[in-house]
């Protein structure tokens, strides 16, 4: 995927989400930002012919959680979308670790070419941090 595009796709719903934000309040950026985050998942998909892993992913907790704020008209469910991701991406970090094979290969392999003793390492880092 060309890089514009790419950085489009990766920052088009959190600018949607910014401008909605700032021209009203939490409750009236979920929507849009729900929506300019299901278009840059398929729009991934569509462009790459391959379903994106860490979008996808973080597109259905941002689909789940805006879609409890929304229906019970409350901020928490949102709020807490930043922890759920960041519990997830250290279980599967910590997972790797246990069964010895690098996940975060599987989940970032597009974005970063690293040989295997690399992803060793990043994984490392980054669970050390």
């Amino acid at each position: 995927m060309n890089s514009i595009l790419k950085i489009l796709v990766d920052i088009g719903p959190l600018a949607v989400f910014f401008i909605f934000y700032t021209r009203g309040d939490l409750l009236s950026a979920i929507l849009p930002f729900m929506v300019a985050t299901v278009i840059a998942v398929s729009f991934s998909y569509i462009v790459e012919k391959k379903i994106p892993i860490m979008p996808t992913v973080g597109g259905v907790i941002i689909l789940v959680f805006g879609g409890l704020t929304i229906y019970f008209d409350n901020e928490v469910f949102f709020k807490m979308k930043p922890t759920i991701i960041n519990i997830l991406f250290g279980a599967i970090l910590y997972g790797g670790m246990l069964i010895n094979k690098p996940l975060l290969k599987y989940l970032l392999g597009s974005a970063l070419k690293l040989q295997e003793e690399g992803w060793a390492v990043l994984t490392l880092s980054l669970i050390h941090i």
